[in-house]
């Protein structure tokens, strides 16, 4: 399988969902051109919130594979704690 031809899609809950239609953000393909995919415990950043892969589902549909990416709810940032 090839990297071009494997398509990830990010699951948010409905609360992030919700949020993300309300401030109108788009999801950029974060992983687009890398050579490995997420895995879980990743971590990414999309308007100012933090998301972590929690699991991942492998799919094959009529146009390829898919990989779903599971990510956890939402943290500002002023929910990180550091040190």
């Amino acid at each position: 399988m090839s990297q071009s031809t494997l398509r990830i899609a990010l699951v948010f809950n409905p609360e992030d969902q919700t949020w993300i239609r309300r401030t109108s953000l788009a999801v950029p393909d974060f992983w687009r051109g890398h050579g490995v995919a997420p895995m879980t415990g990743d971590v990414f950043r999309l308007g100012g919130r933090q998301f972590t892969v929690q699991g991942r589902l492998w799919e094959q549909d009529g146009e390829g594979t898919v990989l779903r990416v599971f990510v956890g709810s939402a943290h500002a940032e002023s929910d990180s704690v550091f040190g």
